[in-house]
């Protein structure tokens, strides 16, 4: 249905168009509870999630744009997408494995490699396998070379928007050669409304005792530290913004945060990881993942020099972004989990955006 308009105010029509061969369109889920979220299978995707304030009124959390034209010319590449086949960086653009050096990876991000290259997965068109009101499923090859990495690899993105206001993420990878592989979706919230200029009162919980240091570049040294005494400690609620510009070297690097939290977790178990509250909306976010680490982003490097949906623009801050994924460089750095995938394997990972009104 072409002509269908989602809640959001986006139009159906507007995502539909060819990209390398391929078909190009907007599927939009809703549950019982009248929470709807929109996918374009061109990056796989979330483009609006309109939830419940804690009057009534849907507000839609994430940034993003009103059509594919905008996403093709957007100056933000990243706004809900699925990064692959490395999200995050590998320094310098290279890594050994098996003995075999792999040093063809682009450079896209001073240094180093970031989210996969100069056409990672996030401006790919993936094909829809399945689709339902609630549910949408995703599917995109990676060819054995893409973007300097090795293996024909085969993933399946599966979003789900339960009837308990969770947005279900479920990632499902295999390769035909040894390969690395860091999956992560780069949604960018407001628990105020997308457009909101700031995300500097929203109160930020995170699952972490240690979090990873980097150079000026955003490349991790290597060891974790502990978040304890300095500005980076989220494990009781603290404002986004009440720490974000103080003398600190690590936010001087990132002009804000922009960092990996270690979770307080062992094994692969699904686990709470954070919690978001807006104080002008009362929505409340918990994020759960079976990742070892959180990417936590504040927008640091938004402009607000374009048009997002409704015309909203998005300044710096105005949004933030809970990546769950493993480390940055990690092929770099055997010390950290291994993203290591090999033929026979299977990669599986899921992480949950659950949302609730705070009580009065």
């Amino acid at each position: 249905m072409k002509n269908k308009i989602a809640l959001s105010g986006l139009h159906v029509t507007n995502f539909c168009k060819q990209i390398d061969g391929k078909n190009t369109t907007l599927c939009i889920l809703s549950n019982k509870n009248g929470v709807e979220l929109t996918i374009t299978n061109y990056g796989a995707k979330i483009v609006s999630l309109m939830v419940p304030d804690k009057n009534g009124k849907l507000t839609d959390v994430v940034t993003g744009h009103n059509s594919i034209e905008e996403y093709l010319t957007s100056q933000e590449p990243y706004f809900g997408a699925v990064c692959g086949r490395y999200g995050n960086r590998i320094a310098k653009g290279k890594f050994v494995l098996d003995g075999i050096e792999y040093d063809k990876l682009a450079i896209n991000n001073g240094p180093n490699n970031l989210h996969g290259g100069i056409k990672g997965f996030n401006f790919k068109v993936w094909d829809i396998e399945e689709v339902t009101d609630q549910s949408v499923t995703l599917k995109y090859i990676s060819a054995d070379g893409e973007e300097g990495f090795p293996g024909e690899l085969i993933t399946t993105v599966t979003y789900s928007l339960t009837d308990n206001n969770e947005v279900e993420i479920s990632y499902h990878a295999v390769t035909d050669k040894p390969t690395v592989l860091n999956l992560t979706n780069h949604s960018y919230f407001n628990l105020s409304g997308a457009g909101d200029p700031s995300i500097g009162d929203h109160l930020l919980t995170i699952n972490a005792d240690y979090y990873l240091p980097t150079d000026s570049t955003a490349i991790p040294y290597g060891q974790k530290e502990k978040v304890a005494g300095t500005p980076m400690d989220f494990r009781t609620p603290h404002e986004v913004g009440s720490r974000i510009n103080e003398d600190f070297e690590q936010l001087e690097f990132g002009n804000g945060y922009d960092h990996t939290y270690i979770l307080n977790k062992e094994g692969n178990e699904l686990s709470f990881c954070a919690r978001c509250v807006s104080p002008k909306t009362g929505i409340i976010m918990e994020t759960y993942t079976t990742e070892p680490g959180v990417q936590l982003y504040t927008g640091n490097w938004m402009t607000g020099h374009f048009a997002g949906k409704c015309r909203q623009r998005y300044p710096a801050r105005a949004a933030l972004c809970l990546e769950t994924q493993h480390f940055p460089d990690s092929p770099n750095k055997p010390e950290y989990p291994s993203t290591v995938l090999r033929p026979g394997e299977e990669f599986i990972s899921k992480t949950i955006y659950k949302f609730a009104i705070q009580s009065l």
